[in-house]
């Protein structure tokens, strides 16, 4: 059996990385932004985990990652409740009609 090189994480990471972008640029819909975020955040993490294992740095690399999932769990938090206000308020998601934040 062989083994998995650091270049396959890395497409898999780039491709990650790729997706979220295409999903932020040509979504109108805020909860598929979302999607698209945490698609970059996930390929972020997926470098970090890459990197410290061919680097016998195993530790570090999980303590980043750690960090980047609390991180990204507290944006989600933080995302979702926007996104529920602007649906109570304007009765749409869609972030193309969301052109103000007054109260």
């Amino acid at each position: 059996m062989s083994q998995v090189a650091l270049e396959h994480f890395l497409v898999v990471a780039a491709v990650l990385f790729a997706l979220g972008v295409i999903c932020i640029m040509t979504r109108r819909n805020a909860v598929a932004i979302l999607i698209g975020i945490e698609l970059l955040l996930n390929a972020a993490s997926l470098n970090l985990i890459a990197f410290s294992r061919f680097n016998d740095k195993l530790l570090e690399g999980s303590v980043f990652v750690l960090f980047i999932i609390v991180l990204a769990a507290a944006e989600a938090v933080v995302a979702l409740a926007l996104i529920l206000a602007l649906q109570r308020r304007l009765r749409t998601v869609d972030v193309d009609q969301t052109n103000t934040l007054k109260g």
